[in-house]
């Protein structure tokens, strides 16, 4: 399950890769721009900079900014950042877990498996970048031109 704390992080990181050429971007834009609420947003920025994904710069033109490239940050490293190894059931990540009747000694497991490395190989492929270009298809789409 994809927490909102990673929908947030995800969101925010998108938001500074739209506006990477123009420099750091104030948190209240990106608070802003992606509907989170700023208080919250300061937390998860703060995650994403301990894990160097983003910068922070002071100052009358500070912000935050990308760390890298846009086309160099995958979505994996964003959710590892922010809630860890995606796994779609907690038996995956402990098999003994007191919660699971089956201990691990499951017929699900090998479907569980194959749900979390098909997920994995998504946001593994996948940069802000290839996102930050389909939402600019999709808007493209979307604009209609009534010039005559």
């Amino acid at each position: 399950m994809v927490t909102q704390k990673s929908q947030y992080a995800l969101r925010a990181l998108f938001e500074l890769a739209r506006r990477a050429e123009a420099g750091p971007t104030r948190i209240e834009d990106v608070a802003k721009a992606q509907g989170i609420p700023q208080r919250f947003l300061e937390v998860v920025l703060n995650e994403l900079k301990h894990a160097g994904l983003v910068e922070a710069k002071r100052g009358p033109r500070g912000g935050y900014q990308l760390a890298r490239s846009p086309r160099n940050i995958t979505v994996e490293e964003i959710m590892e950042a922010s809630q860890g190894r995606f796994t779609p059931v907690e038996c995956l990540s402990d098999p003994r877990s007191a919660d699971c009747l089956f201990k691990g000694e499951c017929v699900f497991i090998s479907l569980w498996e194959e749900v979390r490395d098909a997920v994995a190989r998504v946001y593994e492929s996948t940069t802000l970048q290839d996102l930050v270009d389909r939402e600019e298809a999709r808007l493209a789409v979307t604009v209609q031109n009534y010039a005559i």
